[in-house]
């Protein structure tokens, strides 16, 4: 597996668990606002972390942490995805799967061998502006393949969009809610503005207010608790 970085512990990225964040290096999409811009290309970046490392890492953090998140980049487009995320399963840690919902084969896939416990899929804008949002072209279609397979499981998930005035509106975030139809969550986060985003001229258009987001958040943000 290609790694771009590491987070050695997080209490936020995986819910209800504390854990490790491994960011795989590569992206099919290229996303304007994308804060993780350094992990878009497949090239290696400045990371000197190797996947033996990683594991050797992990397992001093056994007894330490209760998960690991996979995140990127988008861990997907990896042919040894599957291979990986069993190595980190064999040593006994939750796992959760950051993904883009490119690739709906490859999610039925570790959804069905177990290889995940958590999936979070971002859900970039509505179907009808998803090209411009991402930067790519994209059969549409898998992007609510994706959608079905994760509701369609047993495990637990989180739809999220990060809300991006110029690519998504409340229209948009309405067209969102009305794909993903009934769901444990879905979340919204706010754009926060980075030199590190992708193209920098998204940091100089206009964001919605924290007033006008925390409305969204009311309005539209679904959290179902279980029990």
């Amino acid at each position: 597996m290609q790694i771009g970085g590491i987070q050695k512990c997080s209490l936020i990225d995986y819910p209800g668990k504390v854990s490790t964040v491994i960011f795989t290096q590569g992206c099919n999409f290229r996303c304007p606002y994308c804060h993780n811009s350094s992990l878009v290309s497949l090239k290696k970046n400045n990371s000197a972390i190797t996947e033996e490392g990683f594991f050797n890492f992990l397992k001093t953090r056994i007894g330490k942490i209760e998960g690991v998140v996979v995140s990127g980049g988008e861990p997907t487009i990896h042919k040894d995805i599957k291979r990986f995320l069993k190595k980190i399963k064999n040593l006994g840690f939750f796992v959760k799967l950051d993904t883009n919902g490119s690739n709906p084969r490859v999610l039925r896939e570790v959804i069905d061998k177990d290889l995940v416990d958590f999936i979070a899929m971002d859900v970039k804008t509505s179907i009808e502006n998803y090209c411009k949002a991402i930067g790519v072209s994209i059969n549409k279609n898998l992007i609510m393949e994706s959608i079905q397979a994760i509701k369609n499981s047993s495990i637990n998930y989180q739809f999220r969009t990060t809300v991006v005035k110029s690519l998504c509106n409340e229209e948009d975030i309405k067209d969102i809610v009305s794909l993903i139809g009934n769901v444990k969550q879905y979340v919204l986060q706010k754009f926060c503005g980075s030199t590190a985003v992708l193209d920098r001229k998204i940091l100089f258009q206009e964001e919605y207010s924290n007033k006008q987001f925390e409305a969204f958040k009311r309005k539209y943000e679904i959290i179902l608790t279980e029990g």
